[in-house]
């Protein structure tokens, strides 16, 4: 992932609060086998001590190529929009004039693959998950002897992806005036779809921070 000097992360504070704040839906991308393109899987995850956890199902034909080759990336993107041309035309010129270009915030982790198969292990892992997703406990007894995950537990397998190198960006313009960049978050809570109203509050959150840009 290419990062100019001013959408990259101000802090690691800056991307583990993102990630903390209901990001936790990404793509694991793995190296093909021989021959073959790369695997791509989209997957809900958890994060702690250094690590992201996932598990999928053992059907799942992307095994064969991590076993291969452990070294996989895990990429987790949010709070896009397309910004048109008009919206970021230089004053005095025409607003036909301006450039498009996309607005988002992505984190890509660069990882080695563990995969967990014992049945202890994988019921572990589904309880860290559920404490996350959902932290009510409604739901029965992750336990590898007991109904009904016990009898689940065969058909996956978990993931423990150790984190080696962590990769932010923000791209939001910042680079830009104050006046552009307050523009054209009040023109994406205006229009107000899609991402657009998390996407200009992602905005004026590095605005506060950076202000004018200096290199």
């Amino acid at each position: 992932m290419f990062v100019q000097p001013w959408d990259a992360c101000l802090d690691d504070a800056e991307w583990q609060t993102w990630i903390a704040d209901g990001h936790d839906f990404g793509q694991l991308s793995v190296n093909g086998l021989p021959g073959r393109p790369p695997a791509v899987v989209p997957t809900h995850f958890t994060t702690g001590d250094g690590r992201l956890l996932i598990h999928l199902a053992r059907a799942n034909p992307v095994w064969e190529a991590v076993e291969h080759d452990p070294n996989v990336t895990f990429t987790v993107f949010g709070d896009y929009a397309f910004v048109p041309g008009p919206w970021r035309a230089r004053p005095g010129a025409p607003p036909t004039d301006g450039v498009p270009t996309s607005y988002y915030a992505a984190v890509q982790f660069s990882c080695r693959a563990h995969v967990i198969d014992d049945p202890e292990a994988k019921a572990a892992l589904l309880r860290r998950q559920m404490a996350h997703f959902q932290p009510d406990g409604d739901h029965a007894p992750i336990d590898a002897d007991r109904p009904p995950y016990g009898r689940m537990l065969p058909g996956i397998r978990g993931l423990e992806l150790e984190v080696v190198e962590v990769r932010a960006k923000f791209k939001y313009d910042d680079h830009k005036s104050v006046e552009h960049r307050t523009a054209v978050a009040g023109h994406l809570a205006e229009r107000g779809q899609g991402l657009d109203v998390p996407t200009a509050r992602q905005q004026l959150r590095r605005l506060d921070r950076i202000g004018p840009w200096r290199p």
